[in-house]
C-alpha cells in the first residue's frame, strides 16, 4: 500500500505498562528500516496517565508526543492493559471511539482487548485475548463475541490478537497487509520469527512449537523449499531426513504443529505471494512456478490458507 504521506503509528503506553506487548509493536513499528527502502511507519508514543510510567521489570517509557496527537494516527496499536478489572481512563476510551469513527485502524495485543471493549468498538464483532482472560472478556462485554484458540481475529478496522507472542502474528499480518508479503517477510526474517501464521491457528499446542527444527527435520524443510515448483511427497522429505515416513510425520507434528502437507502447503501459498506482488507472471506460471497441478487446484489452496483468490490478492497486493 502506498501513502500521500507515511503511515501514522500510535503506539500507547501506560504505567504498570505490559512490557513484552510493548515491545512487540515498538520493534515492529517504530524502528526504521530504510533497507527496505520505503516509507516506514511514522511511529509515536502518546499515554492518558501522566509521570511515571513504570514497565515490568523496571523499565521506564516516556511518551514522545502529546496525547493529543492520537486524533492524527491511522493506527492505534494498544499492547495489553495493566489490569483486566480496572476501566481505562476515559479520555482514552473517548480517543479509541472517535478515531474508531473517523476510520482508523485499532489493533490490540492480549489484554489489550479489553480496552477496546470498553470503548464499545468490539460490540458486536468477534475478537480474542489471551485465553486465561477468556471468562472476564466474556462476562463483562457479552455484546462481544469471544472466539477462542485463535491467533488473531481481523474485523476490517478493528484487530484484536491472543495471547502475548500472538501480538507477532497480528502486527507482521498488518504490515502484511499495508507493504505486502514481501516486506513482512523480510522484516520477520530479521526478527528470526515464522513470516506468517494464519490467524485461525490455536493459542497453544500441546508440543512446543520448534523456531529451529532440528537438523533431520530442518534439512528436509530447507530441501524441499528449494524445490517448491516440483510434486512432492511426504515421504521424499522423509527420506530427506533419513526418518520412515511415520517418524517424520509425526516429528512434524509435535515440533513444527502441522503436518507436513500443511507445512508444504503453506511454504508453497508463501511463494505464491511474493510471485503475485511483482513478477509479471500469469496465474498459470505462479502456479506452475509454486508446484500446483492446475491453476483451480491453486486457486483453492490459496484462497483456503489466505482467505482471498490469488486474482484478488495481486490486484490489492501488486507492486508498481
Amino acid at each position: 500500500m502506498k501513502h500521500a504521506r507515511r503511515h501514522r503509528v500510535a503506539l500507547i503506553a501506560y504505567d504498570q505498562l505490559r512490557t513484552f506487548e510493548y515491545a512487540i509493536a515498538a520493534e515492529l513499528f517504530a524502528l526504521p528500516r530504510p533497507s527496505l527502502g520505503i516509507d516506514w511507519y511514522e511511529t509515536f508514543v502518546v499515554s492518558p496517565d501522566r509521570g511515571r510510567l513504570a514497565g515490568i521489570g523496571g523499565v521506564e517509557v516516556a511518551p514522545t508526543a502529546p496525547f493529543a496527537r492520537i486524533r492524527e494516527a491511522d493506527t492505534i496499536v494498544v499492547p495489553g492493559w495493566r489490569d483486566v478489572e480496572t476501566p481505562p481512563p476515559k479520555m482514552l476510551l473517548d480517543a479509541i471511539r472517535t478515531a474508531a469513527r473517523r476510520g482508523a485502524r485499532l489493533v490490540s495485543i492480549c489484554s489489550g482487548a479489553f480496552v477496546l471493549a470498553h470503548a464499545g468498538v468490539l460490540d458486536g464483532r468477534r475478537a480474542t485475548t489471551h485465553w486465561l482472560y477468556a471468562d472476564q472478556l466474556k462476562a463483562q462485554f457479552p455484546h462481544v463475541t469471544y472466539e477462542d484458540d485463535v491467533l488473531y481475529i481481523d474485523e476490517g478496522n478493528v484487530i484484536t490478537s491472543a495471547g502475548s507472542a500472538a501480538g507477532l502474528d497480528a502486527c507482521l499480518h498488518v504490515i502484511r497487509s499495508d507493504f505486502g508479503a514481501k516486506v513482512a517477510n523480510a522484516v520477520a526474517r530479521r526478527m528470526v520469527v515464522s513470516p506468517h501464521r494464519e490467524g485461525g491457528q490455536a493459542q497453544f499446542v500441546d508440543a512446543p512449537v520448534a523456531v529451529s527444527p532440528p537438523r533431520g527435520i530442518g534439512s528436509a524443510l530447507d530441501w524441499a523449499r528449494k524445490r517448491l515448483n516440483q510434486p512432492m511427497a511426504v515421504a521424499q522429505l522423509a527420506k530427506q531426513a533419513s526418518m520412515s515416513p511415520r517418524t517424520f510425520f509425526r516429528r512434524c507434528s509435535e515440533q513444527l504443529g502441522v503436518t507436513p502437507n500443511q507445512w508444504l502447503q503453506r511454504e508453497r501459498v508463501a511463494r505464491a505471494r511474493d510471485l503475485l506482488e511483482g513478477h509479471g507472471l500469469t496465474l498459470d506460471e505462479v502456479s506452475a512456478q509454486c508446484g500446483y497441478e492446475s491453476l483451480e487446484t491453486f486457486r483453492v489452496a490459496f484462497k483456503r490458507v489466505t482467505g482471498i483468490a490469488p486474482g484478488a490478492y495481486r490486484r490489492t497486493n501488486r507492486s508498481g
